[in-house]
């Protein structure tokens, strides 16, 4: 046998690492553990190597942020914008982005507030979506609060699909809220999801209100 192929006994043909392999058990920590306990050593213990193996695919913790948003980025549906109706698109857009960071609750507070320089895909989804307001009429001062504003209510709406079923269930104190007590059971009464009727009430006001307020029909 060739000395060389005795070297190379047992070392893998391929690296058993790769960036997307890393980003993807990446967010699964992070739903798993929350942001106080995410870090670099916690992920590489999660994949079975050391913490300098991690840095050949992402230089610190903060690239490691922007690849995992760029992942959760990747979930957002821009299919609409410059081919179906501003409020069309904005509503598709809207559902897909709820969703994507509902699928990673406890990455809205880390990820949602880090800057996005870095990030291709995710700088490419925005690109897509203000050019989409710009197209529609927007003008460039009201572009980025308006989305923002979106954002916001999104975001929030991505919790609140997480949210217990019994989160304002007064309980014990039923007798002293008869006002809400009756509102619950009433919306009970319609049945379907609760975050989903709201969600749907939210994102038609607003898309309604974004496009009054900048003189345009939704």
């Amino acid at each position: 046998m060739d000395l060389s192929e005795i070297r190379r006994a047992g070392r893998p043909r391929k690296s058993v690492l790769d960036r997307e392999k890393i980003l993807g058990a990446a967010l699964e920590l992070l739903n798993s553990v929350g942001p106080e306990k995410f870090s670099m050593a916690a992920l590489a213990g999660e994949l079975g190597v050391k913490p300098p193996a991690l840095y050949h695919y992402v230089k610190n913790k903060q690239a490691l942020l922007v690849g995992m948003r760029e992942v959760v980025s990747d979930s957002i549906d821009i299919s609409g914008f410059g081919v179906l109706p501003w409020s069309e698109a904005v509503g598709l857009w809207a559902r897909s982005y709820r969703d994507a960071f509902a699928a990673h609750p406890n990455a809205i507070a880390l990820l949602a507030t880090e800057p996005i320089a870095g990030a291709a895909r995710t700088l490419a989804m925005y690109e897509c979506v203000v050019q989409g307001f710009l197209a529609a009429g927007w003008e460039p001062n009201r572009v980025m609060s308006d989305i923002v504003a979106l954002e916001s209510f999104i975001l929030g709406s991505a919790l609140d699909m997480v949210a217990p079923d019994d989160m304002f269930d007064p309980g014990a104190d039923a007798p002293q809220t008869p006002g809400l007590v009756e509102a619950l059971a009433a919306q009970a009464s319609l049945g379907g999801s609760r975050a989903d009727t709201a969600f749907g009430v939210g994102l038609d006001i607003m898309i309604d209100g974004l496009a009054l307020t900048n003189g345009l029909g939704a």
